[in-house]
């Protein structure tokens, strides 16, 4: 079982918490408003053995009982995002390992009408601390396509430090794409991933 779910994370405006059933709706309204938006760093299923296609996309409700089955194995954390009180996007902690590695990667998206408010980089902070300080994970990481200026910025602000270029890494809107790996480790964040965001929106210089 996963000791650090279920959870609900705040930050001013922005919360994170355990995604559900009954989101079903406001989920669908948004991922359907913003289809053109997000279908080009939606993950797709390749083709099976000798070009078979793949099968149907899972429903929501199939959807949310894989997600609470990852994360009551502590296999995953799936939040979505409410920004004053509405859904706004999700956020997923995936690939939990522990052992000798003790990481996570992490992915997100948002609804256009509020993107660029700091909204992802403070769900993002509060996800990078829950997994530190809480889980007791040592690095996080995120794959970003090149051409996803939008998700770049959130881990550039953060200070997630690049380690290159995964070639062909994930198939993403049909085909198989070259991702950035951005990364970090506990250590690298001694002030917390929530106190460097708080620093960087006010424009002060982060204490280390």
């Amino acid at each position: 079982m996963n000791a650090g779910w279920p959870v609900e994370l705040h930050e001013g405006d922005v919360v994170l918490r355990p995604i559900r059933a009954r989101d079903q709706r406001e989920w669908q309204e948004v991922s359907r408003r913003n289809r053109d938006w997000l279908r080009r760093w939606e993950a797709t299923v390749p083709p099976g053995p000798a070009g078979l296609a793949a099968g149907p996309r899972p429903t929501y409700r199939q959807m949310v009982r894989y997600l609470r089955g990852e994360a009551s194995a502590g296999r995953m954390l799936p939040f979505v995002v409410l920004y004053r009180g509405r859904l706004v996007g999700q956020l997923t902690v995936g690939g939990i390992t522990w052992g000798s590695m003790c990481s996570a990667n992490v992915g997100y998206w948002i609804d256009e009408a509020v993107a660029g408010r700091g909204i992802m980089p403070a769900a993002v902070a509060l996800s990078v601390d829950h997994c530190f300080r809480t889980l007791g994970l040592h690095r996080i990481e995120v794959c970003i396509r090149p051409e996803n200026s939008p998700s770049r910025r959130v881990v550039e602000k953060l200070g997630f430090r690049s380690e290159g270029m995964r070639p062909r890494y994930l198939h993403i809107d049909g085909d198989w794409r070259d991702h950035l790996v951005f990364a970090l480790t506990a250590e690298e964040v001694p002030e917390g991933m929530l106190n460097r965001w708080r620093s960087l929106s006010s424009g002060r210089r982060p204490r280390n």
